[in-house]
């Protein structure tokens, strides 16, 4: 059963800051022919915000590094009963660039959180594929809620934002452990939408607990959009 999440004023108005400047998303964006698209968090900026990034603080004070690990650059997100993002634009085609594969390494999720609660939808980590149209799928490690649920936290009018949750992981198990995804956007797309998609334009990577108090800790590497899969 799918239950509505109601999402807070913030978050509503940081979605819509993506697809509102939708004209302008593609400025600084370089489209290339290759096999595969890089999303990195390289050259942080004084303010310690990875270049090209923009850091989204719904909820709380965000604590974040940028570090090196195995000569990649991560990104180490911290919530402490907090909610904030970072959100990079993009353009892709996901008709010629159909899969996302990403790695994240959660440390610590959010005690009894749970996409199917509203009063507990804290996760340790998030990625958000935002596409032209207010549409948007969000793939979650959740803490309570198995693999394979799906939910819809769209929010209707005057907003009309479209948003799917798929959980792709669930539980401890793998903590401490980079855990790498691989997701056919195109497949996910037409099955949570029964639609064809449209242009990539953004990508989002979130964490959040402020709905349980908590704290979470995760570490996002690089995101790659590629034309085959691995």
């Amino acid at each position: 059963m799918i239950e509505r999440i109601l999402i807070p004023k913030a978050f509503i108005i940081s979605v819509l800051a993506v697809f509102l400047v939708s004209g302008a998303i593609s400025e600084g964006v370089e489209k290339v022919a290759t096999e595969e698209v890089v999303i990195s968090f390289d050259a942080p900026q004084k303010d310690g915000v990875p270049k090209g990034w923009k850091l989204k603080e719904k909820s709380g004070d965000a604590e974040f590094k940028v570090i090196k690990e195995d000569s990649e650059n991560v990104i180490y997100l911290k919530s402490n009963s907090a909610s904030f993002s970072f959100e990079k634009p993009i353009d892709i085609d996901p008709k010629k660039y159909p899969y996302v594969v990403w790695k994240w390494k959660v440390l610590k999720l959010p005690q009894s959180g749970d996409v199917r609660l509203k009063k507990k939808n804290d996760q340790a980590a998030q990625l958000l594929v935002l596409f032209e149209g207010k549409r948007s799928i969000s793939y979650v490690w959740d803490t309570g809620a198995p693999e394979g649920t799906v939910m819809d936290e769209s929010i209707g009018w005057p907003v009309n934002v479209k948003i799917k949750v798929l959980v792709v992981k669930s539980g401890g198990a793998d903590l401490n452990k980079w855990v790498t995804f691989e997701r056919n956007i195109l497949e996910d797309y037409r099955r949570l939408y029964n639609e064809e998609p449209t242009l990539i334009k953004g990508i989002r990577i979130q964490i959040n607990t402020q709905y349980t108090g908590t704290n979470a800790e995760t570490f996002f590497g690089n995101i790659v959009f590629r034309k085959a899969s691995r």
